[in-house]
């Protein structure tokens, strides 16, 4: 058993130091491979090295029994899958039993997309007349102008923010990428900064660029609440959370010819792919344009 918990803390280790996977890819991961941990005691398999295929669909299947979507299980089997393949390169075990799995497929949802009126709604709603609202619209317009995530965002040092050059700087999984800023943005980030952070800051001595009211970072969580009470304010049906921006900020670049290369650069997409969803839901929508509004169509 203390061989099994070796093999995880290695595993964690690994994900951090070497894949520099972020901190909520490693939390996700660790979770579903400790939920595993627990079913093979359940089943009395003591050993990493005795799991088979059947003992790997079982923990699948009870994930499901367990009310699990489709999305959270096939996103299990990859963690455990990979996790293996951590051990094979290790000689820590002789098979990958996860390769042989096969989980439902999932239907990969089309990002929420605001439209420009409705971005300028939102961004219009905090009111600069306190500190926090100050924050507030810096937040706000900084995610629409750069589409970075929202753990980048919360995790900016005043050192990431470049004014002269008009951008700001960027870590993901060690690998440090530059996003410009618009003037808007400059101009409203520079409110905040003169004089509202400080406020918020209550004399202490932070690096972070946002703070909450206490003059700590800013959580993600926080942020979230955020963005929920200025959707509310600003009567958005659409369901608004920070990735909404980050799928609305890629979507108008490309409606407004950027190229798919620049993009994919400036949201840190390792892979090409993640950034063509976005200009696949454009040629969808004109789609359905021309499908409502050409005569001949109907």
């Amino acid at each position: 058993m203390q061989q099994m918990q070796q093999m995880i803390q290695g595993y964690e280790s690994y994900l951090r130091d070497t894949r520099g996977a972020s901190e909520n890819t490693r939390a996700s991961y660790m979770r579903d491979l400790k939920h595993f941990h627990h079913y093979l005691q359940e089943v009395d398999v003591d050993d990493f090295c005795r799991v088979d295929h059947g003992v790997a669909e079982s923990f699948l299947a009870r994930q499901k029994e367990n009310g699990k979507s489709t999305a959270t299980v096939a996103r299990t089997a990859a963690g455990l899958r990979s996790f293996y393949t951590y051990l094979q390169g290790r000689d820590l075990v002789m098979s990958n039993p996860m390769m042989k799995v096969k989980t439902d497929k999932t239907e990969r949802k089309a990002p929420q997309v605001l439209s420009s009126q409705e971005v300028s709604n939102l961004l219009d709603q905090p009111e600069c007349n306190d500190a926090k609202g100050y924050r507030d619209r810096a937040m706000l317009e900084l995610l629409y102008a750069t589409g970075i995530r929202v753990t980048e965002l919360v995790q900016l040092n005043m050192s990431d923010v470049i004014m002269n050059g008009q951008f700001i700087k960027c870590m993901t999984s060690k690998k440090e990428r530059i996003v410009p800023l618009y003037p808007t943005a400059i101009q409203v980030l520079q409110n905040y900064l003169n004089g509202p952070r400080d406020v918020m800051l209550r004399g202490q001595k932070q690096d972070a660029l946002f703070l909450n009211c206490n003059g700590e970072r800013m959580t993600r969580q926080g942020f979230w609440k955020v963005v929920k009470t200025y959707q509310n304010k600003a009567n958005i049906s659409a369901d608004v959370t920070p990735q909404t921006l980050r799928h609305t900020f890629a979507t108008h670049l490309l409606e407004n010819g950027a190229d798919l290369h620049s993009v994919q650069m400036m949201m840190g997409h390792a892979d090409i792919s993640s950034t063509q969803v976005y200009a696949s839901l454009i040629k969808q929508r004109i789609n359905e344009v021309y499908q409502k509004a050409h005569p001949r169509a109907k």
